[in-house]
């Protein structure tokens, strides 16, 4: 059976895992993701996403249920 985390690419940098990482460090949603890897040039902006990108970042945001703990 296929979750709904898989329909996702989950790489370093792919659209769902800044989104759910910007969830975890309890950062905005401003959909955003790197090709080549998280910090690693071109970022890539919300305009310049495609649809499915788009989806993927807010899937990511919304399905992260863990968050950092700020001690």
């Amino acid at each position: 059976m296929r979750t709904e985390i898989n329909k996702y690419d989950t790489k370093h940098g792919s659209p769902y895992d800044r989104g759910s990482a910007d969830r975890y460090y309890s950062r905005g949603s401003e959909p955003h993701y790197y090709p080549n890897g998280t910090g690693n040039a071109p970022r890539v902006k919300v305009e310049d996403m495609s649809k499915a990108e788009v989806e993927a970042y807010h899937a990511g945001y919304d399905q992260e249920t863990d968050r950092k703990q700020w001690y």
